[in-house]
């Protein structure tokens, strides 16, 4: 809440406490004319050294969450379901940081789906999620159809790193329709411990 006495709450790495993940700027693509380049858009680019194997502390990070409906796994509302996130946030009296994660989980039918907000309230209030434990993630390239094999292998990864599976799987799709291609359909996977290791 505006005013409220919460602490700012950020994702912080854990070998690192106090360091950022950064934004990065516009990608150079070399012998691209101008007029080549994707238009500029809103989606995030994250530095791999803060997010690319990483292990971050979640004891502090909240998310609102719903539902979305899917269609074999492909969620539909995709835009909606994200503005209906942020209207939720904001009817809490929560805000939604410039650099939010938005989180989507797994589901053939209907995918839980999380935005990360700040100042949320305490407890109580219905929607709202604090995973607390620890996210391992990797930063993956993921075109049409690879999608499932790239998670399966941060699974696989997180699973001989922390000799156990991880308590949840979620993707943060960091391109839209207009960076896609040239950003080779960048992704975040996160893999989610509930409890320290």
């Amino acid at each position: 809440m505006a005013g409220s006495d919460e602490p700012t709450r950020r994702r912080i790495r854990i070998e690192e406490k106090g360091r950022r993940g950064k934004k990065l700027a516009r990608p150079v693509v070399a012998g691209a004319e101008d007029d080549e380049l994707p238009a500029p858009c809103e989606c995030p680019r994250l530095d791999p050294a803060d997010w690319d194997a990483v292990e971050s502390d979640w004891s502090d990070i909240t998310f609102v969450k719903t539902m979305t409906n899917a269609v074999l796994g492909v969620p539909m509302g995709f835009d909606s379901t994200r503005q209906a996130l942020g209207k939720k946030a904001g009817a809490l009296g929560a805000t939604v940081p410039e650099d939010a994660m938005l989180l989507l989980g797994s589901g053939r039918f209907r995918r839980p789906m999380m935005l990360e907000v700040e100042h949320a309230p305490a407890a109580g209030k219905k929607g709202i999620v604090r995973p607390r434990g620890i996210a391992f993630t990797r930063l993956v390239e993921a075109p049409w159809g690879e999608m499932q094999g790239k998670v399966e292998q941060v699974k696989n990864e997180a699973r001989a790193r922390y000799h156990r599976d991880p308590d949840g799987l979620w993707v943060w799709y960091l391109t839209c329709r207009e960076c896609s291609r040239p950003r080779n359909f960048e992704t975040l996977v996160v893999a989610h411990y509930r409890s320290a290791l």
